[in-house]
């Protein structure tokens, strides 16, 4: 009997796993996992209620939402779409649902009913699972894999490194004997840490569309914006983490940003606006008419910083006054000195380079039947359910052409 070993017991890994022992039935399928948690990552997701994927069906559409692998997502996407993802959760008696930003989530809104259902396959079709086992290197010889892990040497016909991406170019070591080329990895999906401890009072503040801009540069996200007790969350701001994940570690994460509280305006149009706000309001006070729809808390910190008095009507406002808060509230500046991992969702961007695997087959391009799923290869996506998308379909695809070589 043939065996398939998958190393990493996430979404890539126990999706690749449970559909290859689904596809070739006389295959022995082995997932590794080095922790003691599978699925860490799905439990997690969503704040506990996983974001499978997204409701974008496009994948023309889909492959922009990716910073890095667009070309090879593309041929990988086409393959198995957002839609295909739902189909099979759903074909098992998962619903999934969309939420008008396009999150998808279970319908009861937990990310157990995800786990449940991939478990549940997996003790289907006789997976079997080794957790707190990890691979400290792969050898190949006579056209068979080697695993070394603490407990002994595994074979192997067919290997699927489905572990995740790392932090630090020094965990790759383990599979740096197999030649193919690392991509540096940095953090893809973080939050900014404002020097400004002022700002940090707004603390629970959140403005729902508002642009956010890493100055000198043309990287800007427009979105919600979530003021935390160390800084800048949201998904304007992960999303701006994902696109300059590169440029922002080369800054070493610090940097400033511009934001825009405004919403539609910038500079000039509100300029062009602003005397029919002062005609409007003219004699209500500018502390209880807010024209920006901002949170009350975050106006009145604006009004401060600009010396103006909430008690001050709207047709008394100097054209100090006026010049300063239009310009904080088209171009507020804050300077960002680090980051925070957004929860426990780390992704990063960098691993095996794409050029050395096929998007077709997800096979190493060095190595037959080396294949990779997931996290590992140089592909990420910002948040919304992109990089789940990305796990599903780069695990299936390799499943697949598994399933078919070994039944040949």
């Amino acid at each position: 009997m043939q065996q398939l070993v998958i190393i990493g017991g996430g979404a890539a890994g126990i999706f690749c796993a449970v559909n290859a022992a689904r596809l070739a039935p006389h295959l022995k399928v082995m997932v590794l996992e080095k922790s003691s948690k599978l699925l860490a990552k799905v439990k997690v997701s969503g704040g506990g209620r996983c974001n499978v994927t997204h409701n974008e069906f496009d994948v023309n559409e889909l492959i922009k939402k990716y910073p890095r692998g667009k070309n090879f997502l593309k041929k990988e996407l086409f393959q198995f779409t957002p839609k295909d993802t739902v189909e099979w959760f759903e074909s098992r008696g998962v619903n999934i649902h969309a939420e008008a930003d396009g999150r998808m989530f279970p319908a009861s809104n937990s990310s157990q009913t995800i786990i449940d259902c991939l478990l549940a396959e997996a003790n289907k079709h006789h997976v079997e699972i080794r957790m707190n086992t990890g691979v400290s290197a792969i050898e190949k010889e006579s056209g068979r894999f080697l695993l070394h892990t603490h407990a002994g040497v595994l074979k192997a016909d067919y290997v699927v490194i489905a572990c995740g991406g790392f932090p630090k170019a020094e965990q790759f070591d383990w599979i740096r004997n197999l030649q193919h080329t690392i991509e540096p990895p940095a953090p893809s999906l973080f939050t900014f840490n404002a020097v400004d401890n002022e700002i940090k009072k707004l603390m629970g503040v959140s403005a729902t569309n508002v642009e956010v801009k890493i100055a000198g540069t043309k990287l800007k996200e427009k979105g919600p914006v979530l003021i935390t007790h160390w800084g800048f969350s949201g998904p304007a701001v992960l999303r701006l983490s994902a696109w300059g994940a590169r440029a922002l570690a080369e800054k070493a994460y610090s940097f400033s940003i511009q934001i825009n509280w405004s919403g539609k305006y910038n500079e000039n149009t509100l300029r062009e606006e602003w005397n029919d706000f002062r005609n409007r309001y003219a004699v209500q006070k500018t502390g209880n008419k807010n024209p920006f729809e901002l949170p009350q808390r975050l106006w009145h910190y604006l009004l401060q910083r600009a010396a103006i008095n909430p008690a001050t009507v709207w047709n008394a406002l100097s054209s100090t006054q006026q010049n300063k808060l239009i310009q904080m509230l088209t171009s507020d500046t804050y300077a960002i000195k680090g980051k925070t991992t957004f929860k426990e969702e780390f992704v990063t961007c960098g691993g095996i380079a794409l050029q050395e695997i096929s998007p077709q087959t997800m096979e190493s391009r060095l190595h037959n039947h080396l294949f990779l799923a997931g996290e590992i290869m140089d592909v990420d996506g910002i948040t919304g359910g992109f990089n789940f998308q990305h796990a599903w379909a780069s695990g299936i695809i390799a499943a697949r052409n598994i399933a078919e070589r070994c039944t040949a």
